[in-house]
């Protein structure tokens, strides 16, 4: 019997890692997709590869695209500081429809690839605010790759899974632990060095310390000095 197959969006974080695991713990071969979007650092691109390989994707692919000529986001303009305390709102972290654009390419390559299945690691517990992580986005997308796809028109459902939803940080640790993961091998900073070291203060970094001392386990996180 062919193993069922499944796009995992991959961008080398914390939450991301979680999902691949998932997938691969679920039965599914799994086909890594990441993206070279012009973001203010590449240690995620050099996270995700890691992670990719030590979780046994099958395949990990990088799209480049720029973003960076739209600008619009701390991430991916360097006249806009990342913020490096609690902001109200939505941050300026927030890079303009990026997940609906992830998603898009990930909808043409599982269509390539015959897979059914699309995994993202969007989470509206313990998260920054962003429009395109929450359920009714989730939802909505699936609804439209459905309608937009000759896989959904044909009748082969497209379903796109947010396994980390509805779970903590805390929660997100301890499953990914359960499951093997070596978040020593991730990079969650918004602003990290080369080399992978966190900056200790932008929101993901506090999100992801909050999430280690909360599920009562060492954070192998590398700070920078």
């Amino acid at each position: 019997m062919t193993a069922k197959k499944a796009v995992i969006l991959l961008s080398g974080g914390l939450d991301s890692a979680t999902v691949l695991a998932m997938a691969r713990a679920d039965g599914y071969e799994c086909y890594a997709l990441g993206f070279d979007y012009g973001q203010r650092h590449e240690a995620e691109l050099l996270a995700a590869k890691r992670v990719a390989s030590d979780l046994g994707a099958v395949e990990h692919k990088v799209v480049k695209l720029d973003l960076r000529s739209i600008g619009g986001s701390a991430l991916t303009d360097d006249t806009i500081e990342v913020p490096e305390e609690e902001t109200s709102g939505i941050p300026v972290t927030y890079v303009p429809a990026r997940n609906t654009v992830f998603l898009s390419i990930a909808l043409g390559w599982a269509e390539v690839l015959g897979a059914q299945d699309i995994f993202v690691g969007v989470n509206a517990v313990d998260y920054s605010g962003y429009p395109d992580c929450r359920p009714e986005y989730v939802e909505a997308y699936e609804t439209m790759a459905n309608l937009a796809t000759r896989a959904g028109v044909e009748g082969h459902k497209l379903s796109v899974r947010a396994p980390l939803m509805q779970m903590s940080k805390a929660d997100i640790v301890i499953e990914g632990t359960r499951l093997g993961v070596d978040y020593s091998l991730t990079v969650s900073c918004y602003q990290a060095r080369p080399d992978g070291a966190a900056c200790g203060r932008c929101d993901s970094c506090r999100l992801r310390a909050a999430g280690f001392a909360d599920a009562g386990l060492a954070d192998p996180t590398v700070y920078a000095r």
